[in-house]
């Protein structure tokens, strides 16, 4: 498994994977046109975070995204975003090595104060996962509202 940062390469990877956690989590269907055009601007433009992807045998397995400012903390606060393992390689310590990954890459940028990541509150299987790599629950509630 090669562990890496996502480039424009990778963007068409990407946007399946992301209609593939819509269906899954929300049986949504994303529009692609705009979902590829968020996903090329989001690699493009460091400044709102980073993808990372997880390969095999050239293939993309898996991938996160991450990334938020903390004025409280005067510091970074990775998210956990966009978390996806192609149904072929679930359960294979695909999202554990990305996990692990970018915690090696948050020390070595120091001034990353803490990750977080939401998780639909019927996912057994993520929550479990989350909690072994050593993260809690919160006391949040995250709401949501779509622009007008």
């Amino acid at each position: 498994m090669h562990i890496r940062l996502a480039t424009q390469d990778d963007v068409p990877a990407l946007v399946a994977f992301n209609q593939g956690i819509a269906r899954e989590t929300e049986n949504r269907e994303l529009d692609t046109d705009t979902l590829t055009q968020g996903v090329s601007r989001f690699v493009s433009q460091d400044r709102y975070g980073f993808y990372t992807v997880a390969e095999i045998d050239g293939q993309i397995a898996g991938s996160l995204m991450t990334y938020e400012w903390s004025d409280w903390r005067n510091g970074v606060i990775w998210w956990i975003q966009s978390v996806y393992v192609d149904a072929n390689h679930r359960r294979k310590g695909i999202y554990t090595a990305l996990y692990e990954n970018v915690r090696r890459w948050a020390a070595e940028a120091g001034d990353v104060s803490a990750f977080r990541l939401y998780v639909e509150k019927d996912n057994q299987v993520a929550q479990k996962t989350y909690q072994r790599l050593g993260m809690e629950e919160t006391y949040y509630r995250i709401y949501e509202a779509d622009s007008p």
